[in-house]
């Protein structure tokens, strides 16, 4: 009889304080239960809840009023203190639906650093990169839920394994842009 787990997964953060333990998206390091270190929800339906965010920074250059370069860093961060698993239920399929949400954070980097790289230095280069970033967080929010909701949240085993495939050639698709 297959189990019904319900697992709630989307939690996005712009920005880890600095004090915050954050794992940074690595292709060769994938998430291990020893990662969720927060505290369990008791009021939860929740099996497991994994909190992952794109952290961006940018900065410009300027001379008289110009704006002459710019920088910006894009990170896929994952949060051990906010997310959480039920150790009795925990099982590596599980694990597996929460490590693709973490990359599927991480495919939403890529592409907002396939953006940044399309952009030229303007007079409204601070603007065009906030609303870059800012497509990029709701574009992570719907495909976060729309795996959610397909794969009923793990339980549909077959939704699964679709959606883990096409992160996977997504990923490879924008691998000029992946994490170091």
């Amino acid at each position: 009889m297959l189990l019904r787990f319900l697992i709630i997964v989307l939690c996005l953060f712009n920005t880890a304080s600095k004090d915050e333990v954050t794992i940074t998206w690595n292709e060769s390091k994938k998430l291990r239960w020893t990662d969720f270190k927060g505290a369990v929800e008791q009021n939860s339906d929740a099996v497991a809840v994994t909190a992952s965010g794109i952290t961006f920074s940018f900065s410009v250059k300027q001379s008289n009023d110009i704006f002459m370069s710019f920088n910006a860093n894009a990170t896929a961060h994952f949060y051990p203190e906010k997310s959480w698993y039920i150790k009795a239920k925990g099982d590596a399929h599980i694990l597996a639906h929460e490590q693709l949400h973490f990359d599927i954070t991480e495919l939403h980097v890529r592409q907002l650093r396939y953006g940044i790289s399309k952009l030229k230095v303007s007079q409204s280069i601070k603007e065009n990169l906030r609303h870059l970033h800012q497509q990029a967080n709701e574009n992570l929010a719907k495909m976060q839920h729309a795996y959610d909701v397909e794969s009923q949240n793990s339980i549909h085993v077959e939704k699964q394994a679709i959606w883990s495939e096409f992160i996977k050639g997504e990923l490879k698709k924008y691998s000029a842009f992946g994490s170091k």
